[in-house]
């Protein structure tokens, strides 16, 4: 396969490229390696992987990579805060949530609209990670349950985050300010590798 459209308007825009810094992704199911791509007769070498506004996709859209990605970002994250957030830290329950909320939630729920549709298997990853950091961050005790613990704190576990904001994220087409986004279809669409939707949950 052969990048023609690119290559002509990097020509008329006289821009040049380094190649060898390209590479592709295809998005697709089957196991059959996907055809070569060129660019100004350089083949481009493909990928399992990119990174793309912060966002690790995979071929499969399953979004495996990226929720581990985000997991250790959170484990990084949280270690940097430990005297902060850790058990030996003088900081009150208020203090502690509002650092926890605007510093540690934040790092892992970024594009939770699109990720969210990942298998439950996936998105318990991130759900077991939260647990962990909640309870080495407040002290919980053994016999106090995560769902508790949550309950207590305020805090929405995984799967509430994704449907409130996969909810709220679908309804603002309907509410926003320019009127040519109101039509926009949100049922009844071709669902790419037929992956569930966070909306579905």
């Amino acid at each position: 396969m052969y990048l023609h459209i690119p290559q002509s308007w990097l020509h008329a825009c006289e821009i040049k490229i380094n190649e060898s810094k390209l590479t592709y992704l295809t998005f697709t199911l089957r196991r059959n390696p996907s055809p070569p791509v060129y660019l100004n007769n350089v083949e481009i070498p493909p990928a399992t992987t990119v990174k793309y506004f912060g966002l690790h996709l995979d071929n499969k859209l399953n979004w495996r990579e990226h929720i581990i990605k985000k997991r250790k970002q959170t484990d990084l994250r949280h270690k940097e805060l430990y005297w902060l957030l850790g058990r030996s830290s003088t900081f009150s329950v208020g203090n502690k949530l509002l650092l926890y909320k605007s510093l540690v939630i934040p790092t892992r729920t970024y594009g939770i609209e699109l990720w969210g549709g990942a298998s439950k298997s996936n998105t318990a990853i991130i759900q077991r990670c939260q647990s962990k950091t909640l309870r080495a961050t407040f002290d919980a005790p053994r016999y106090v349950t995560n769902a508790m613990m949550h309950e207590d704190l305020g805090i929405p576990t995984v799967q509430e985050v994704i449907h409130a904001r996969s909810v709220k994220h679908r309804m603002k087409p309907e509410t926003h300010s320019n009127p040519i986004l109101h039509p926009i279809p949100r049922d009844n669409v071709i669902r790419r590798l037929k992956r569930r939707w966070p909306a579905d949950l």
